[in-house]
């Protein structure tokens, strides 16, 4: 054998030999990527009891989820998760949202409780009209405020004082720096003057639905949904048609709110430019929802003392507009503000429990229809 044969045969050993090699590795490798992926690190059962909350954030997928719920030792590792998830056919379906999970899952408990819909907390759904306290029909019906519904979505059932419940947002609202609460520049002087109050921020978060982290504080929650709602209001131009209107922007917040609790469906436009025109006499608004809104218990009536009573709201008792919104203005009453209806109409009044609207010119006229209203019923008291 000569000597160029033999080095050609030792080099083609040699290669051979590093191919060996690199193959185990590579079988090792994989073996440990099986034994991960099969579950071989799992916990058992469905839980320690320890409850831990976790967000799936928007437009997040579970790949990126199981790293965090290993770290945390909701389960055991990242590659069970992710088999369990494979090996669910409704796994495509797990939302967005906040989900309460415990210690030491099985990564199939894990993935089954992200499907449950009791696990997941429940969105803040904001309506149009809703106000911070809640209020008191007359007659035992009580309409839940936004503080409630806050306090429901981060406490469960249970009222305790690890979460946030209504004594922690009334004082938020109150007494926190109103740049810290997310205020928007236009409103954030005169809420700053209403310190002590948590009303000031009524009317700052607008209707609609909400994620909120229940492990959050009072004044986090808080800003990030007036934070959230001054977009919304802001992208409606809400500077610059208020100028066009002759109102300041937290002057045609308040207007809407008062729109949004007056007017029914499709009349929005036309109490806006009632508003206006009351406004430009200068006429006393006298709108009972202004009357209802510092009442311990409300009803669509109101009584001739009730109409008396001096508030910051009773536009019966006070020139122009109420100090603060009266409620959440949903963005189609922050529109008919800002582009009311054409017309002289000074006067509106429901005339039947249909909610048949009628608008007039004269007292005159108003007052007829107001006859109309009472021979109806509508306009009875049940106190």
């Amino acid at each position: 054998m000569s000597t160029r044969e033999a080095a050609r045969r030792r080099t083609r050993g040699t290669a051979v030999l590093v191919a060996s090699i690199l193959l185990i590795i590579g079988l090792v490798a994989w073996i440990a990527v099986l034994r991960n992926l099969s579950g071989s690190a799992d916990f058992e059962g469905a839980g320690n009891g320890e409850e831990q909350v976790v967000q799936i954030k928007e437009g997040s997928s579970l790949s990126a989820l199981g790293p965090e719920l290993e770290e945390r030792g909701i389960v055991a590792s990242d590659g069970a998760f992710q088999t369990a998830a494979a090996n669910n056919p409704d796994a495509g379906n797990i939302q967005p949202g906040f989900y309460r999970l415990q210690g030491k899952m099985s990564a199939k408990s894990a993935v089954e409780a992200l499907l449950d819909p009791a696990q997941r907390i429940t969105p803040l759904q904001v309506y149009g009209g809703a106000t911070l306290m809640d209020i008191n029909v007359v007659g035992g019906q009580t309409r839940f405020g936004i503080f409630s519904m806050i306090q429901s979505a981060t406490c469960g059932e249970e009222v305790t004082p690890d979460c946030v419940n209504v004594e922690k947002l009334n004082n938020a609202a109150a007494n926190s720096d109103p740049e810290k609460l997310g205020v928007p520049e236009w409103a954030r002087e005169t809420v700053a003057a209403r310190a002590g109050d948590a009303k000031r921020l009524e009317g700052l978060i607008a209707p609609g639905e909400y994620i909120i982290d229940p492990h959050a504080s009072a004044e986090d929650i808080l800003s990030d949904l007036v934070t959230r709602s001054a977009k919304q209001y802001d992208a409606t131009d809400i500077v610059n048609r208020a100028q066009v209107i002759g109102l300041s922007p937290y002057e045609l917040l308040v207007a809407a709110s008062l729109v949004e609790r007056e007017a029914p469906a499709g009349e929005f436009d036309k109490v806006a430019r009632v508003i206006l025109n009351r406004l430009d006499e200068p006429m006393r608004l006298e709108f009972d929802s202004t009357v209802n809104y510092g009442l311990p218990s409300v009803e669509v009536a109101t009584t001739d003392e009730d109409r008396k009573r001096v508030t910051p709201w009773n536009t019966y008792a006070m020139d122009g507009l109420p100090q603060t919104p009266i409620a959440s203005p949903s963005i189609e009453a922050i529109d008919a503000v800002e582009h009311p209806a054409d017309g002289n109409w000074l006067f509106f009044v429901t005339v039947d429990k249909d909610g048949t609207t009628i608008f007039n010119d004269t007292f005159e006229q108003h007052l007829n229809d107001t006859q109309r209203a009472i021979e109806s019923g509508i306009l009875d008291s049940q106190r």
